[in-house]
């Protein structure tokens, strides 16, 4: 065959004059000219930039209207159809956001007037820039706890006790005073306020360095990087985690003053001095934790049964931390049996305030794992629910969005947010149509920052922690789709047990990693040992199927047909050759060998004139023939070749050529096509063969076999 040049020579067989059974011993060639492609990139360089600097009015108010994407639907916002239904699911999520943002706040280690300020800017920032209708961004228990346990090795780092008592004087005014203290009794007073401005400076600065690195990740369109968190690593990590957060709070339930634990293996730590100190525990606060999960949990599986017919779900939670605090308020639970209380919750607004600098070094790489978890959940969420409704979000904005919710509510005490799961269900079942409910939900929050927040100072944080483990009810239900997901993939399971027992007992960001890295290791070493059947048959067709697959299927006699359902490179190029020497009975290496020592020893025999029996035994050893005369791979499950698959193919080829064995290609894709070009497959003289299909290449097999060899195929 003449070498193949920049016009890809695809071989297909032309039935002869005689009618279909007959086939002619030629063939032709099909002549696919390849696009032309620009290879300089100085070019390209040259035209993006042009693209880049243009401005016209059309690409600005493109840009404008992109950016903010409330300035698209807010003009068009239909009254009549949406404004009751956001109404109703913005009064109900703030609601139930009220008691869960002063909940989540003792998880990420600062005062509960922060989770509010959280919950009040995430809401109302997410509704300027996010593309989502649905998804609720607010306060996400697995980030809070990332974050308490590196504001609790920030705190030990600078000198203060983790937990300490709860203040009598309240941290916010505390604040407001810090610089105009007198020399007398400014020390006790900025010791306190010290303490309680640390961990929030601490928990801000997190936030701002999460909220840079998802804004890097929309300017530089890098939202590809959420493909690398399967849906089952993100599971496993959440599951994993929630055990955590769980462990965490069950020193509140017991009312055991403990320190929390961080770093790796803090779960283990935690519940050893769970066990240690468990005859300390305060009877007030255990029997406390036992009422309120005897009326949350069957009041959340109520609201979960009859969702479909309550219009609102039921706000259980607000109904318990009402009635909580006024039973600890008059009942004087703390003077009384030294309950554990929320304490004073200042109303309004502290000062604006930028986050500490000298911290970032510290605090930059710990701001990665948070930054990533923020946006991977957000962007899934965005899109399931995008899908659900009918609508598209574009998942670098949401990037943008969820990076400015972390970016600017930093310079106002608030720590990191993300989309959550469970609140966004809930704005969706009561009926959510637009992100005008975020706006409702801010409100709603507003109203308690400067009216009813104080009326939470008898609060127990028992409850609080009763709260925080109810709504991990979902995560920790995921064991009971283990046998779906095991029956469903195997290996997104095993993926699914590794990152949640990494997160669960090492750590969150080491657990994610582990996830990530196990994740990869999967992927390689499913290429490493792909499926590689034979192929057979399909009578009445064109097709050609795995013989291990299924049945009735026929072979051509004389042709083996070899599919390798993986990329070929570098890693499995051993598996290649092994896979095909044993699915095809023959090793032309060993086949070669042996005729070689056969006939060395028909000659050392000859020499010898040891006896013709032996000889007749060597020489029919010698010359007895294969049971095929043809190899068709087929190639349609290759997506690319490396230097060592051309050289892998390169050698297969050579190999059972010199065994009269010819191996023909077919269904490459053009870059596997493009990669065999280059790498200079097709020479001069040689016999290889590409072919647009299975079909094609066997019958030009057999038509080449039945008019005398490989004579007919040259052109």
């Amino acid at each position: 065959m003449a070498a193949m040049t920049e016009t890809n020579n695809i071989h297909a067989v032309t039935e002869g004059p005689e009618g279909d059974d007959a086939k002619c011993s030629f063939h032709h060639r099909m002549f696919l000219e390849p696009q032309e492609k620009k290879r300089s990139v100085k070019a390209l360089v040259v035209k993006q930039a042009k693209k880049t600097c243009s401005c016209t009015p059309t690409k600005v108010k493109d840009w404008v209207f992109g950016f903010f994407p409330i300035l698209q639907w807010l003009p068009k916002y239909k009254v009549r159809e949406d404004l009751l239904g956001d109404l109703m699911s913005g009064v109900i999520v703030g609601v139930l956001l009220v008691p869960q943002s002063i909940a989540y706040s003792l998880l990420a280690g600062v005062e509960p007037i922060y989770g509010l300020y959280t919950s009040f800017f995430a809401s109302l920032i997410y509704c300027i820039f996010g593309t989502s209708r649905h998804i609720s961004v607010s306060i996400f228990g697995v980030t809070c706890l990332m974050m308490g346990q590196v504001v609790d090795r920030e705190m030990e780092r600078a000198g203060y006790d983790v937990e300490p008592a709860v203040l009598s004087v309240p941290p916010g005014a505390a604040a407001r005073v810090n610089t105009t203290l007198s020399p007398v009794n400014g020390t006790w007073q900025e010791l306190l306020c010290d303490r309680s401005c640390h961990a929030i400076t601490v928990a801000v600065t997190v936030s701002f360095l999460a909220g840079v690195y998802q804004v890097a990740m929309g300017f530089f369109q890098v939202g590809f990087v959420s493909v690398y968190l399967s849906d089952s690593l993100l599971s496993g990590f959440v599951t994993g985690a929630s055990y955590t957060v769980l462990t965490s709070q069950v020193k509140y339930l017991l009312g055991l003053d403990i320190p929390r634990s961080g770093g790796i293996g803090s779960l283990i730590v935690t519940w050893i001095n769970i066990f240690k100190n468990i005859h300390k525990t305060n009877i007030c606060d255990l029997i406390t934790s036992f009422l309120c999960f005897l009326v949350l949990i069957p009041a959340k599986e109520l609201n979960e049964r009859f969702k479909s017919k309550l219009k609102a779900p039921i706000p259980v939670e607000l109904v318990v931390v009402v009635a909580a605090t006024l039973a600890s308020h008059f009942g004087k639970l703390k003077e009384t049996y030294g309950s554990s209380i929320s304490g004073h919750i200042p109303t309004g607004f502290l000062p604006p305030r930028s986050p500490d600098w000298t911290l970032i070094p510290n605090l930059a790489l710990d701001a990665v794992a948070i930054a990533v978890i923020g946006f991977a959940i957000t962007v899934s969420l965005s899109e399931m629910f995008a899908k659900k409704h009918g609508y598209s979000v574009r998942a670098n904005q949401e990037m943008y969005a969820i990076g400015f919710c972390n970016i600017i509510p930093s310079f106002f005490h608030c720590f990191t947010t993300s989309a959550a799961l469970a609140k966004t269900l809930v704005k969706e079942s009561t009926g959510c149509r637009t992100q005008v409910s975020g706006m409702v939900t801010s409100l709603v929050i507003l109203l308690v920052l400067l009216v009813i927040a104080p009326l939470f100072y008898s609060l127990q944080k028992c409850v609080l922690a009763v709260i925080t483990i109810v709504n991990l009810r979902g995560a920790l239900r995921k064991f009971r789709d283990l046998p779906k997901m095991w029956h469903l993939s195997r290996v997104d399971t095993v993926i699914w047990g590794v990152t949640m027992a990494a997160t669960a007992l090492i750590s969150t960001e080491i657990g994610l990693l582990v996830g990530v890295c196990f994740s990869m290791l999967c992927v390689i070493f499913r290429t490493q040992r792909p499926e590689a059947p034979l192929l057979g048959w399909v009578a009445e067709s064109e097709t050609y199927e795995s013989l291990s697959a299924y049945k009735n299927l026929q072979t051509k006699p004389g042709i083996v047909v070899f599919r390798f359902e993986a990329p070929l490179y570098y890693i499995n190029k051993e598996c290649f050759k092994s896979t095909l020497y044993k699915q095809t009975g023959v090793n032309p290496v060993w086949v070669k060998a042996a005729k070689k020592k056969a006939a060395k020893r028909m000659l050392r025999e000859k020499k010898v004139g040891s006896g013709d029996n032996q000889t007749s035994i060597s020489m029919d050893f010698v010359s007895e023939p294969l049971e095929f005369h043809t190899i068709v791979i087929d190639c349609c499950a290759v997506q690319f070749l490396d230097t060592a698959g051309i050289c892998t193919l390169k050698e297969v080829c050579k190999d059972y050529k010199e065994i009269d064995v010819h191996v023909l290609l077919a269904q490459c894709n053009p870059s596997v096509r493009s990669s065999l070009i280059r790498g200079e497959f097709f020479k001069e003289g040689e016999d290889h063969l590409l072919f647009h299909s299975v079909h094609q290449a066997v019958d030009f097999a057999l038509g080449t076999q039945g008019h005398g060899g490989t004579s007919a195929s040259k052109d």
